[in-house]
This record gives structure tokens, C-alpha cells and sequence, in this order.
């Protein structure tokens, strides 16, 4: 996978879970189990493994693997590996921008940038994908057509709780139960990724700004989304807690309206060349578009 960080600078990356994904996926020996590890089933008796106290030996490893600085983080004793992986961060490393008319980035990842066409589609990585499908609602979904989806790709190493990325109104939740595959775009040859994965939505009702759409995905071994404020209206904050993933790699998308805002250049410029953008939770990556 390639991306670059927002002073320019090239990676290109493949990890110890990129290869063992593309030996599973590669075979039909392979895909058949991943089937198998896609049920709900594996994915709570996983999640049970990793909230057990023996799961916490575990911990040093994945941080070393995974170049994580650990003193970026809340000091504490981890009593397993998913408290490690939801562990807060300490105040002052992530800096919001609280400009009114921007949008923020609501969590780590690596970012791409795709304009919401006529036909409905866009695209991530090699598969294609139409907001209606993403939504599973075609009214809805055709109030983005014109806009701008942003796909934000959490991987091991990333801060894995996420906020709001502006302020307004949010809607009551909306969740879609699908088959837990992983969301890395290796597999997308295979599997029709978001498709399959079970994910949860809101719409943020701004007054600058037009309404966006937040969503999670959820990922192997992701049983369930955990996020706050779930039921009814409530009036949320830029940067605010939204929620967190477990374990297992995970996805959020935005959706703006057309003529409401528009993309940072670097993240336009970087999904058009076929890389990703490395972000940081809080930073920039859409402006209001002036009248």
C-alpha cells in the first residue's frame, strides 16, 4: 500500500497482516476459511480471547511490531489486549481544529478522496461501490450525489477511537449487520468488501456546512461498533467522543452534499496518483466552500 504524509513524503508499506490476507485470499483453500472466521460466532469467541487477562501478554509485542509509542498513551496496566487497543490517548497529542467552517478528520488513518458521481459510484481501492448500496437508501443517497466521499482506513497502528468531525445535530444511529470480513484493500479483489461488512451510521445537521453523513465499518474480528450517544437527537461537539473499534482493523466514511465543502488539494492530488494520505485524528481535510 502507498501513501504519503501531508509534507509530501512517500511510504510504501506491507505488513505482516497484508501478507498473510493475500495467502488466505489467494487460495480457494484459503478464502474458505476466511469464510469461516467471517461468522459471528469467531467473532465472539475472538473477542472473548481478547478481553481475557491472558490476551495481555500479548501487548508489548504488538506495540514494538507496530511502532507505537506507548508514551503517547494514558499510563496504565493493561488488563488485556482490547484495553490496550482502545487506550486513550494523553491530552495535547492530538490537536482539533475548531475553525468553524472546516471538517476534521475523526480519527487516524489513511485517507482517500473521491468525488460522488451521477452513476452513484465511487471507488475504493479496486472495487466500486455505490452510495446507495452503502446506505441502503436510495433517497438518502441522492442528496450526495456531486459531493465528496472521504474513506479514512484505520490499520494497527492508528489511535483506534474516533470523534465527531464538526459540530451540529446528529440523527438517531443506523445500523447495517452484514458478514465480518477485513477491511484492507487486499481482499477486494475477492469480496466486495463494504458489502459485507457490518457498519453504522448518523447524519450530522450543520448550519454552515450542509449535513454529513458518519459512518463506521466494522472489520474481522469487530463484532460490534461501539459508539455513544446511539439513540435519539442530540446536539455533538468537533472532536467530541464518538466511540472506538476493537481490534481487527476498521473504516470510517464521510459523505458531504455538493457545493457545501471541498476536499484539501493534498488529499484530492494523492487519491488521483493512487496514494493514500496519512493523517492524524483532528486534522483537516475539508474547508466550506465560500459563496
Amino acid at each position: 500500500m502507498k501513501y504519503r504524509d501531508r509534507r509530501g513524503n512517500e511510504f510504501e508499506q506491507t505488513t505482516s497482516q497484508d501478507e498473510f490476507l493475500a495467502r488466505m485470499y489467494g487460495t480457494a483453500w484459503g478464502r474458505a476459511c476466511m469464510k469461516i472466521t467471517a461468522l459471528p460466532i469467531f467473532s465472539k469467541l475472538s473477542r472473548f480471547f481478547l478481553n481475557s487477562r491472558f490476551s495481555s501478554a500479548f501487548v508489548l509485542r504488538f506495540a514494538e511490531r507496530n511502532d507505537i509509542d506507548i508514551f503517547d498513551y494514558e499510563n496504565k496496566m493493561y488488563n488485556s489486549f482490547n484495553d490496550f487497543f482502545i487506550r486513550r490517548i494523553k491530552p495535547g497529542r492530538r490537536r482539533i481544529d475548531n475553525e468553524k467552517d472546516i471538517v476534521i478528520s475523526p480519527s487516524d488513518g489513511k485517507v482517500s478522496a473521491y468525488e460522488i458521481t451521477k452513476s452513484s459510484v465511487f471507488v475504493v481501492k479496486n472495487s466500486v461501490y455505490t452510495v446507495e448500496s452503502l446506505l441502503r437508501d436510495s433517497k438518502l443517497a441522492k442528496r450526495y450525489l456531486g459531493g465528496t466521499a472521504f474513506i479514512i482506513r484505520l490499520t494497527p497502528d492508528d489511535y483506534h477511537r474516533y470523534c465527531y468531525c464538526t459540530d451540529g445535530e446528529k440523527s438517531h444511529n443506523r445500523t447495517i449487520k452484514g458478514d465480518l470480513h477485513t477491511v484492507n484493500p487486499i481482499i477486494n479483489k475477492y469480496i466486495p468488501v463494504y458489502k459485507e461488512n457490518s457498519r453504522e451510521y448518523c447524519m450530522i445537521r450543520t448550519s454552515n456546512i450542509g449535513d454529513v453523513i458518519q459512518m463506521e465499518v466494522g472489520a474481522m474480528f469487530v463484532g460490534k461498533i461501539t459508539n455513544k450517544h446511539t439513540y435519539g437527537r442530540r446536539l455533538v461537539r468537533k472532536g467530541e467522543e464518538k466511540g472506538y473499534f476493537e481490534f481487527g482493523g476498521s473504516t470510517i466514511i464521510l459523505l458531504t452534499e455538493k457545493g457545501k465543502v471541498k476536499a484539501e488539494e493534498d488529499l484530492l492530488v494523492n487519491t488521483h496518483e493512487g496514494f493514500e494520505t496519512k493523517i492524524l485524528q483532528g486534522e483537516t481535510i475539508a474547508r466550506r466552500i465560500s459563496k
